[in-house]
Parts: structure tokens; sequence; C-alpha cells
């Protein structure tokens, strides 16, 4: 199966159950068991213990790379490492019946969405996860995705990788419309509507995208950003509840169904967005970071058609990552993170393991698609500069893209940031994605059915059913 394919079904996997990671299209579960020689050619039952990693990364190359990891980390240390591959879209069946039956894995690579429960439920270890974090230095961690694994005795698990969602801008168009020399980049609110009425000229160009499709969960990936941009948070501080009946929470919906009237008629998804940006229709286009290797002509399967402006995309495209609104106290970028998990009672030797994936090992792993894969470890930011991203063809990121713009990806990191996680109700979110409701209510909203106030009041109804909401 193409690369192009495992891409397609990344991006229809992002949340609750449908684990954001890039696939082969089998279904089967792959076991391999490495064992390896010592670096002084000694036999392989000399090793000293054996650590059972559970891994969702199972796409074309990623056991290859993944066992690459396993091969230096047993040559250094005598130590076992069996590895499984489990599809994204399995992962939280398989716990549970691990859970239930004690064959849970040492380390497990999971996303964010399962972080919450898994760690009220005690599957996950946040003793020996803050033990990790702890011997590397919290402060050598990026901000954002640490704080969200936060729980009270320390941290649930420890960064693995991730990214944030991003704002791309055809520079040359503002700077042709003088949109440049006025506002700069647009990172507020204010700024990105100056700019869309601006650029705005339909049919020829439509100034931003953002999503309407009412089965695609891309809409709700930029209004949590907005919301949160805004002070707008799903959880009330005080009653511990969901609660979108706020000013805050109003004006983002007012902001989304503003930039709709920007967007190109018909359901936008998340890919139909990008085919707009490629073939030069969109001025501004909101999405993940897969868009960087794509808009560089990396990527067959979404090819730029854009011609004539004298540059590559790439070139000509400018990045914002944290958004700040008019009620916002700081500019906070919507983002995915994943985290490798050590399970309770788990090997003691498995902390070893994880403090190798996020330290010797770290770059490797990232090596698996740096696109995807930001560095959540500031002192190893600039080996990632150096790592090749592309699906069909490749090329370094510091080959394609500035110290600036790559800077802003790596300072988008630090300000990371969901719904509820913080106060300990990510588990809200995750199963608010997997209903989808939000989805339906936007899409009604923005079609006229009901006021920004009745949204909200609906959307605060819909999040009161679910359990972990209260």
């Amino acid at each position: 199966m193409s690369a192009s394919c495992n891409r397609s079904s990344l991006r229809a996997n992002i949340h609750l159950g449908r684990a954001y990671m890039r696939k082969n299209g089998l279904s089967v579960v792959i076991a391999l068991t490495v064992a390896l020689l010592s670096m002084t050619g000694g036999a392989a039952a000399e090793a000293k213990g054996r650590i059972s990693f559970w891994t969702t990364e199972t796409g074309p190359g990623r056991m290859e790379i993944q066992q690459g990891l396993i091969r230096t980390f047993t040559k250094a240390t005598g130590l076992f490492v069996e590895i499984y591959g489990i599809k994204g879209s399995e992962l939280a069946q398989r716990v549970s019946g691990a859970a239930a039956d004690g064959t849970l894995p040492d380390v497990l690579l999971f996303p964010l969405d399962y972080l919450t429960a898994w760690a009220e439920e005690g599957i996950l270890d946040s003793k020996q996860a803050t033990s990790v974090i702890d011997e590397l230095g919290d402060a050598s961690f990026s901000a954002g995705p640490l704080r969200l694994a936060r729980v009270e005795d320390g941290w649930a698990a420890v960064p693995a990788d991730g990214w944030g969602q991003l704002l791309l801008y055809r520079k040359d168009l503002f700077v042709a419309r003088g949109i440049d020399a006025m506002l700069g980049s647009p990172e507020t609110w204010n700024e990105i509507l100056k700019a869309a009425a601006a650029l705005h000229d339909p049919p020829r160009l439509w100034a931003i995208a953002v999503g309407t499709d009412p089965f695609n969960d891309y809409a709700q990936q930029i209004l949590e950003q907005l919301a949160l941009s805004n002070e707008a948070l799903l959880i009330d501080p005080t009653s511990g509840k969901a609660d979108l009946n706020t000013p805050e929470f109003i004006q983002a919906l007012q902001f989304y169904k503003r930039m709709a009237s920007f967007s190109p008629p018909g359901p936008i998804s998340r890919e139909s967005a990008r085919d707009h940006y490629l073939g030069g229709r969109l001025a501004m286009v909101i999405g993940d970071p897969m868009l960087l290797d794509e808009i560089a002509g990396l990527d067959e399967s979404a090819p730029v058609i854009l011609k004539g402006t004298g540059k590559p995309l790439h070139e000509i495209t400018g990045i914002v990552g944290a958004v700040k609104g008019p009620l916002g106290s700081r500019p906070v970028q919507w983002g995915h993170v994943n985290y490798f998990g050590i399970t309770r009672g788990a090997d003691p030797e498995a902390i070893r393991w994880v403090q190798f994936l996020v330290g010797e090992g770290y770059l490797e792993w990232l090596g698996m698609a740096p696109e995807e894969k930001l560095s959540l470890r500031p002192e190893f930011n600039d080996g990632w500069r150096n790592l090749k991203l592309g699906s069909d063809r490749k090329a370094a990121v510091s080959e394609l893209y500035s110290d600036a713009a790559i800077s802003r990806l790596m300072e988008g990191v630090e300000k990371l940031d969901r719904w509820g996680f913080a106060s300990g109700k990510g588990g809200c979110i995750g199963q608010l994605y997997g209903a989808e409701p939000f989805v339906r209510l936007i899409r009604s909203y923005l079609s006229g059915e009901m006021t920004a106030e009745s949204a909200a009041e609906r959307m605060t109804a819909e999040a009161v059913k679910h359990a972990a909401c209260h």
C-alpha cells in the first residue's frame, strides 16, 4: 500500500477510538521479538531482562526503525525488548482486555486522548513516568505536552512526540496586497479577518477555509483552538462540569461563522481545504503539519497544482502556530501528542527503555515522520531540523524551510493545549470527538438553523450527557 494511502488513513484516525497513526492497511497485529547479541558477541541468554512494548507505529518502514532502536538499546544494556505492533483503532480495546486479564505490556505508545482515563483506571504508573521526567529534568521537555500529562502526583506518562495545528498563508499575496506591511503574519483573530477581507476574491481566490463538513472532525478541531485562544474553557473551573454558555465561547462561534463566510462553497474537510490551497484557490488554510511536505511537492497523492508564482509553494508560504483571540490572555495552538506510558506493575527496567527512547534514540524515533513528530525536548530541536520529511520524495526540513519558519513550529509546541486535560477532564473531550455531536451542531449553526447562543446551549447539553464531563 502506498505512502499516500497511509497518510489518508492517518488523517482519518485522529481521536479516541481512532488513534492518530499512519497505517499500512493490514488488520493483523504484528508481534516481533528482538533478541540481540551484546557488543562483545555474548549469547542472548546473558541478557538481564525482558521488556514488552506496544506500539501503534506499524506503517511501512516504521517497525524496521523501531527494531533498529531495540538493537542499539540491547547492545548497550543487555536487555531484551519484545515489540508488538497494534492498530491504533484497536488500541483501546486491546489495553482494556489486557488490563482485565493482567497481561499489560511494560511500556506502550498512545495518544493524548486516552491519558486521563488510563491514569484514573490505574493502567498507567505515574510514579514511574514521573521518575523518568525528574531524572531528565522537567525543564528539558516542552511545556505544553508536559502540562497536559500532569496528574496529582506528577505526570501520567512521558511525552514522546506531537504536532500543533497550523495556519499557513500565501506570503506573496500578503506582500502584493500590502497586508504584510500592514499586519505582518496573521496571529490574532482581528489580523486574520483583516487579511481575509483584503484577499477574498471569489471564485478566483477564497480567503480562508474552515471545516463545514458535518461528517469530519476538522471543524471541531478548529473551533476548539479558537475557543482556547479566547479563554473559552470546556470545563467550568468552579463547578467542574462542562459549560459553554459563556461570552468567550459564543464569541468563538461568531468568529468561526465569520471565517466560514470567506470559505469555498460545499462541505469543507481538511483534505478539500488542502487541495484548494495546493491549487492556488485559497489564501490561508488551517491544517496539520503533514501539509509541510505536501506543499513542498513531496507527496504524489497531493500534487501542487499552483503554477506561475516564480517560486515553489513552500517558499511563498508563511507559517503561524499559536493564535490569540480578543479575550485571550495568551496565544494557543491546538495540539496532538503521543506519550510513552509505563504501566502499573511493569518491569522496573522499563524505565530505561523509555529513557533511551527520549534520549539517545530520540532523533531516530522522530525520523520516522518528522512532519508529524515534532521534538518535544528542545535540546533535540536542532537535530530535528536536519531530519528528512516526505512520503514519495525526501528532503531535510532545513532544506525546505527557513530558520524563522522552523522556530515558529517549535515555539508552537510550547503552547499546545486541549480542552479538558489541564482540569483532569480529558476523557470528556475524547468522548465528544468520538460521538461527534459538536460537528453536527457546528454545521447547523453555520447554516442558520440556530444562533450562537443556542448553539452554545446545545453543545453544553451534549457535553453533560457524558459521564466524563461531570
